[in-house]
């Protein structure tokens, strides 16, 4: 069993004296682990930082054994991360999401969002957008996407202010004016090109981060990553 693919390294281990266990979110093959013999090699040791998208080559002989890997380094992005803290911050958030998925199960949607993130060039405000638009697709593509297309009540798909904190519908403004202090609001960036302000942005991971803790983080029974909160506070502070 043999294939070759680019992807985003997300996590290293060591392994033995000499060698490490790689984790990457590759193209087409998803979360894949692989042994890379020598991993903790000078030679190596650049290469193998989660935030560097890398050509890898998988081998095994079954396709159920871990395999090994022949690592090349495509994008260097580690380098830069550890001189932008919000970045790496971000970095560390998006390694923790993709490790929810299942192994080997393909999500290159979220990869290539991930990716992009990543990239240099945002402002604290976009990074802030694409966190939080990041994390209602990853609950869609763990099966747990929420219904913002119409009114839970009404069924009408204009007008769209609030959530159930129990179903994830969405709800629209005269059904939820009197419970609102019960449902979730609903920033309208996430449904449409509209502009984001620092309370929207609060509000979009106060619903994500509600949801991921009712369907995966509780169920579970892992805590959410330590960082999240952190650069939420520094992300809504300052866009």
């Amino acid at each position: 069993m043999q294939w070759t693919s680019q992807g985003l390294l997300i996590g290293v281990r060591r392994h033995g004296e000499s060698s490490v266990i790689a984790e990457v979110m590759a193209a087409s093959h998803g979360r894949t682990l692989g042994l890379v013999r020598g991993g903790r090699s000078s030679k190596l040791a650049a290469t193998l930082q989660p935030g560097n998208t890398v050509q890898v080559s998988w081998r095994a002989r079954l396709a159920e054994h871990l395999g090994t890997f022949t690592v090349e380094l495509i994008d260097a992005r580690a380098a830069d991360l550890i001189a932008d803290r919000i970045r790496l911050y971000a970095c560390q958030l998006l390694c923790d999401h993709l490790r929810l998925l299942p192994e080997r199960d393909p999500h290159d949607r979220l990869l290539g969002l991930a990716v992009d993130i990543l990239d240099d060039g945002k402002s604290r405000h976009d990074l802030a957008v694409e966190l939080a638009r990041f994390e209602l697709s990853l609950l869609d593509e763990l099966g747990f996407g929420l219904d913002l297309s119409a009114c839970a009540v009404t069924g009408q798909t204009t007008d769209l202010t609030h959530v159930s904190p129990k179903t994830g519908r969405a709800v629209s403004r005269e059904p939820a004016k009197p419970y609102c202090d019960r449902l979730l609001r609903l920033p309208q960036f996430l449904i449409s090109g509209a502009e984001a302000g620092p309370g929207d942005i609060a509000d979009a991971f106060r619903l994500t981060g509600h949801f991921l803790h009712m369907h995966v983080w509780d169920p579970r029974q892992v805590d959410p990553p330590s960082i999240r909160d952190a650069l939420i506070a520094d992300l809504t502070d300052r866009v």
